[in-house]
This record gives C-alpha cells, structure tokens and sequence, in this order.
C-alpha cells in the first residue's frame, strides 16, 4: 500500500529524433518513445511539479500514490524542440537542469565532445588508439602512468557501455589532469566531430530565451553547476565558486532562488557540498543513484532517481519492478 512518501525520479538526458539526426549512435532516447513513455506514466503514476515535491518535504505532507517527477539534464535543445511540446500535451511540469557555462559561453561540455566523438566513431578501437598516441607525446610532462595501467584500472564494462567505451569516459572525465584531459578531448574532438565548437553549441543546447518561454509555461529549472564538474572532486572553495555562478546566472534569468533546486554533476557529491547547498537555501538535490526516493528515509539532498531505461517505453506496456517498488 501506497503510504505517500515515495517518488519515482526520472531522469532524461538526450531527447531526440535519433534515427534522422546527424549522430545516430548518440546514447539517448527516441523522441517518439519519449512520447510512448510519457504515456506510460500518465496511466500508471501520478506526475507531480517540482514545487509538490519540495511542498511534500517542507511540510512532511503525504505524495499521492504513485508519484513521478520527470527531470532533463544538460539544457539539450532536444529539451526545447522535442520534450517541451510533449510535456504540454499531457499538461506536465519538466524539471531542467542547465550547466551554465554551454548556454553563455557556447562551449561543449567535455562529457558532449566525449558523447558526440564516441558517436561519431564507430570503431572505439580507432579512439583508444588515438589516446594512447596523447599518452606518449605527453607522458614525461605529466608523469603519466604506461598505457595499460590506465586501461587496467578505468576499463570496466557498465550495465549500459562496454568497457572501451567506459575506459574513453572515464580517462578522459576525471582519469587525467584536468589540463591534459581537455588538450586530448579537444584535439579528438576536432579530428572526428568538429572543427567549430562555437557553432555546435550553439546547436546543442538551449538558448536564454527558449528557458524563459518553458520557463513561462510553468517548467522548473534548476542549478546544474557552472562548469559541470564533478563536485565531489573539488575543494570546499572550488565547490562554492562553481554553485554561486550557477546561482548568479539563475537570477539573471529571473529564476526564483527563493525555492532552488540542485541536481549534481555525474552524481558526484560530498558533505561539503550537501552543506554549502543548505547555506544557500537549496531545498533539496538529485543525484544519480537508481532507486525510488524515500522522503522518509532519503536525504532532501541526497534523492535518487530512475533511469529512463528504467520506465517501459510503450504506453499499453505492463508495470515493471520499479513501479511495485513505488508502494
């Protein structure tokens, strides 16, 4: 039985028509299965706004049975074209989570080049290759470890990638200095992606006026840091820097700072953050762990969400595990 203190968090990343796009192989959800799943969730769960969900913890108020919230992080502009006018057809809230520096500096985010370069790349061989040639043109400057001991260490295959792909991920996310990670990324990503990385994110991500349209119709959005780091692997000071940008973009977008939100970069978190989060007003913080959140049991700024790899994708599908798990 249903007590009203479970949430199934669904998170969403790429939204897009994948089969007619120019990267195909993008890890990312079809816009008509998209649809297929909204439908799903409007038959099965009850979809609630962001500001329900931090009413229900503010006032220890009971959810009603079956509750979902649907979050979208990265401020694709998949978000704008495909999502938003899905949301609208079935009269629900998107919660969006834009990293900063993609929508005012029109940079990608390196997790973007690694996406769009792993894409772009059929044979991932080609890739690792190319890395191990960085490696040695760079090993004495950094003092770098051999090649297999890299390999060794950050190739484990995932629930979703097998482990060449994890082993591009994580080598160039956080396995390298940040300086040589993003001298290798961006040399790869010029070779195999593109040579004008103004132009592409431009086409990628949101724009400021297309966030105060959504914004107007009633969708939340929320921090997502500035750079989009890995919180957890930065100082106190690091942390605080990155939050606040983010902060003083929202307010000059006219986001209400009165009742923000923040999902972490990768998950990635630590005390530090949780309590620079609860000095500055935030109300509560997703993370990327796969569960139902608990609003008894989990931390306001701890709550995890589903993947939507998790939620079937056909409307007239029959209820997995994870919507039991919501009782």
């Amino acid at each position: 039985m249903n007590t009203g203190h479970k949430i199934s968090i669904v998170m969403y990343h790429y939204v897009r028509n994948l089969e007619n796009s120019r990267y195909p192989e993008i890890k990312g959800l079809d816009l008509a299965l998209f649809e297929e799943q909204v439908a799903y969730l409007d038959r099965h769960y009850q979809v609630i706004t962001m500001e329900d969900l931090i009413g229900a913890l503010s006032s220890d108020s009971e959810l009603p049975p079956k509750a979902a919230l649907l979050t979208f992080d990265d401020a694709y502009i998949d978000h704008y074209e495909g999502v938003f006018p899905v949301l609208q057809k079935f009269k629900m809230q998107g919660s969006f989570f834009p990293p900063v520096k993609a929508i005012t500096e029109h940079q990608v985010l390196d997790v973007n080049k690694i996406h769009f370069l792993l894409a772009s790349v059929p044979d991932k061989e080609k890739i690792i290759s190319d890395i191990f040639e960085q490696l040695n043109g760079h090993r004495e400057e950094y003092q770098l470890e051999s090649n297999d001991h890299y390999f060794d260490k950050l190739a484990i295959a995932s629930r979703f990638d097998p482990k060449e792909v994890i082993f591009i991920k994580r080598l160039l996310q956080r396995g390298l200095p940040e300086e040589l990670r993003n001298i290798i990324t961006n040399i790869l990503f010029r070779k195999y992606v593109s040579s004008d990385e103004s132009a592409f994110s431009r086409e990628l991500y949101l724009n400021v006026d297309q966030m105060a349209e959504m914004k107007s119709c009633g969708m939340h959005f929320g921090s997502h840091g500035f750079d989009h780091y890995w919180l957890g692997s930065l100082s106190r000071d690091e942390q605080e820097k990155e939050i606040s940008k983010s902060l003083e973009f929202m307010k000059s977008v006219g986001l209400n700072l009165d009742s923000w939100t923040m999902c972490y970069p990768y998950g990635s978190f630590n005390a530090d953050t949780v309590s620079i989060l609860k000095e500055k007003g935030c109300e509560l913080a997703l993370t990327t762990r796969i569960d139902v959140a608990n609003l008894k049991t989990d931390n306001r700024f701890e709550l995890p969400r589903l993947d939507t790899n998790d939620i079937p994708k056909q409307r007239d599908a029959a209820v997995n595990d994870w919507y039991h798990k919501a009782d």
